[in-house]
């Protein structure tokens, strides 16, 4: 099992991408402690993975996952979603047992 991004999320990382001159980098996904239910997560550019990091591709754009971060990630799929509340990148993570309403925050 890996992570993936839907079109709609990879097309949005294009268009972040070039408006920002990082075409070519990756995404860094990360699980980072804080947030109301314990675990948040943070999703930046960067422009290549350590040794130690998980990559993968999907739909043109590489993923960087830190080893510890992965074992809370996989089987993600990160998708973006615009709504009457904002619009941002919404992450579909099998491995959460709760979120909090917030929707960025979560406990495995």
């Amino acid at each position: 099992m890996s992570i993936s991004i839907t079109q709609k999320a990879a097309e949005k990382v294009v268009e972040i991408a070039t408006a920002e001159d990082l075409m070519g980098q990756g995404l860094r996904l990360r699980v980072i402690g804080g947030g109301c239910a314990g675990f948040s997560y943070d999703l930046y550019f960067e422009d290549k993975p350590t040794d130690l990091d998980e990559t993968f591709e999907d739909k043109g754009i590489k993923l960087y996952i830190d080893p510890l971060s992965y074992q809370y990630l996989e089987g993600t799929e990160i998708d973006y979603v615009e709504g009457l509340h904002g619009s941002g990148f919404k992450f579909s993570n099998p491995n959460v047992k709760s979120t909090c309403g917030c929707g960025s925050s979560f406990s495995a």
